[in-house]
This record gives C-alpha cells, sequence and structure tokens, in this order.
C-alpha cells in the first residue's frame, strides 16, 4: 500500500530558543564554509557531467550549503550543534525515543529566492541509505510503503538565524491535506524537531529585491562571508557575481538523529541484522507494480532503468500538499 501522506506525522516540536549560545553559532557559521550550489549534493556524476561539469556556466538558484558533521565534526566547534542537548530532548520526545544518535550537521545559506518546493527529506532503510543509492530510489521506496518496517526513523532540528523580509518555515504537521503551519518572523535562534522524513516543509519566498537567480555561474561558484565586513558575496574563479547584506541571507542549520525506541532496535541497526538487499527490493516493488496491473521484467539495472522508474513514480506519485 502507498504511503499515507494524508496521515499527520509524528507532532513537532517548536522550540524558540534553539542553542544557549547563539552567538558561537553564528561565529561558526562565517567561517564554517565553502558554501557550495546545492546542486552539487544532489546531483550524480552523471548529471553533473549533463550541467557541463565545472566549466560550463549556469543560471544558480543562491541555495548553498556546507556539511559540518556525518558521524564525525568535521567543522571545529560543531559539537555544540550535534550534541545540542535541546535537540536531543525534543527527538526524545517526538519519537518517543529510548535512543538517539545525533549524526549529521549541515548548513544552508540562502540569498533572495522563490519559494522553495514542498518536500520530504531523504528516508534511510536498514541495509539501503544515501551512502550508497541514489536519493530517487529512495523515495520510491518510502513512496511504496513496502518498506517502513525497515526505515530508519531520524530526528531533524531545522534552526535558524535570519533578519530579512519574508522566508518563513511551512511545514505539514497535520498532513498534506490540510494547510500548513508557519513558523514567522522572527527567525533568531528557533528551531522545529521533527520527523522530516514523512513531515512535508519547505521555504516561503525569502527577501524582496535581489535578483533570483545567480548568472554567469559555474558549479565552482562559492558563497562566502567577506573578512572585512557583515556582507556575503558569490565568488566564482575569483569573480564576484552577487552580493548580499549579512542580514538578507537566511542561514539554517539542519541536525539530524537516528532514534530508535530502546538498544535492541537501535543494535540491529548498527550489526545489520536484517538489512535490506537490492534484489529483494525489486522483487518487492515489481510484485507490487503487477498487482496495480503493470506488470515488467526484472531490469538489469534497477537504479537507472527508466522504464522502471517511471513505472515506479506513476504508481507512487508525489503528494501535492494543500495551499
Amino acid at each position: 500500500m502507498p504511503a499515507d501522506f494524508d496521515k499527520p506525522p509524528r507532532s513537532p516540536v517548536v522550540l524558540d530558543q534553539a542553542y544557549a549560545d547563539p552567538e558561537t553559532v553564528r561565529a561558526l557559521v562565517r567561517r564554517g564554509g565553502p558554501y557550495w550550489p546545492t546542486i552539487r549534493y544532489v546531483a550524480s556524476t552523471t548529471e553533473l557531467a549533463a550541467y557541463g561539469g565545472e566549466a560550463k556556466k549556469l543560471s544558480v538558484v543562491p541555495w548553498f550549503r556546507a556539511d559540518w558533521a556525518y558521524g564525525e565534526v568535521n567543522v571545529p566547534g560543531a559539537e555544540v550543534i550535534l550534541h545540542n542537548p535541546a535537540f536531543i530532548e525534543a527527538a526524545h520526545t517526538v519519537f518517543d525515543a529510548g535512543v538517539v544518535r545525533p549524526l549529521v550537521v549541515y548548513v544552508n545559506a540562502m540569498g533572495p529566492m522563490g519559494a522553495g518546493p514542498a518536500h520530504i527529506d531523504v528516508p534511510a532503510f536498514r541495509g539501503l541509505d544515501r551512502t550508497e543509492y541514489p536519493v530517487t530510489f529512495l523515495h520510491l521506496m518510502h513512496r511504496s510503503g513496502l518498506f517502513e518496517s525497515h526505515r530508519v526513523e531520524i530526528a531533524t532540528a531545522v534552526s535558524w538565524f535570519y533578519e530579512g523580509a519574508r522566508g518563513e518555515f511551512e511545514y505539514w504537521a497535520d498532513g498534506v491535506a490540510a494547510p500548513p503551519r508557519r513558523i514567522e518572523a522572527p527567525l533568531d535562534n528557533r528551531a522545529v524537531v521533527g520527523d522530516n522524513e514523512v513531515m512535508f516543509h519547505r521555504v516561503a519566498p525569502i527577501g524582496a529585491d535581489a535578483p533570483p537567480m545567480i548568472e554567469d555561474a559555474t558549479l565552482g561558484v562559492e558563497l562566502v562571508p567577506e573578512e572585512e565586513g557583515s556582507d556575503w558575496v558569490a565568488l566564482d574563479e575569483g569573480r564576484e557575481l552577487l552580493r548580499y547584506a549579512d542580514r538578507d541571507v537566511r542561514i539554517s542549520v539542519s541536525w539530524k538523529a537516528e532514534v530508535f525506541a530502546d538498544t535492541e532496535a537501535a543494535r540491529v541497526r548498527e550489526e545489520h541484522l536484517d538489512d535490506l538487499v537490492l534484489e529483494d527490493v525489486v522483487d518487492r516493488l515489481l510484485s507490487d507494480l503487477a498487482a496495480h496491473g503493470t506488470t515488467m521484467a526484472h531490469p538489469t539495472d534497477p537504479l537507472r532503468d527508466e522504464a522502471f522508474l517511471s513505472a515506479l513514480n506513476a504508481t507512487y506519485p508525489i503528494p501535492a500538499p494543500a495551499a
């Protein structure tokens, strides 16, 4: 049965004080780059080649990202975020979790732009996650509803530092059929902790005046804070393409932790005691496609077979959240 996104997800927790020492986090943001365009994070090597590689000139959405932790901290000082007790406590509450294991910290730096798409974050399953498998395939697995018993529950905290216009956070805490809730300005040292692999969410339009795209850029463009002064600058091989005042750059810090009912559930994950394997996943998907009226041969390359992936997308469409 396809996943039911009309059903409300776990109730999120809103924190009016994300960090006990927000100035430390603000300082980390200014020295925690480089911030790269998000296309570098979501595209495969083949997709990047289709964009023309590093050299081709593009119009780039001013949405940049830096990874600060994945299991281990790779930006000195980011421990204050990875092990933030406020996030850990909220994760215990949202998921009624006995075990919370912080894993990921990344930072988005966004200039003025239109609304982001309503989306859910990339799911993970025991045996299949984004470290080895395409995110599109993982989303299809999730939307199928066939693998919920193996889905790893992940708590996400999204916190903000932003003084500019608009840029609200919209989230469908009551299911996709209901209107979204909104966290509005001031977005300063606030956070929401929830199940973002199930709860649709998006960024509302940011700012009012600056151009929505960075033109004449390559995939090597970076968003960097000035060493002298407070502005942020989009630089591409030393060329200044666009400049933003500090108040116009919307900073969001995302924290993720794997959560488990108890230590035994955590052990199953850590020791790979019941991992899914790709062949079995494909067999189950093919069987479900047949039950929905689509019969096809087992693909030789299921992660890239266009007919197979198209059939999955048609059978398990992306829901359209209510406005």
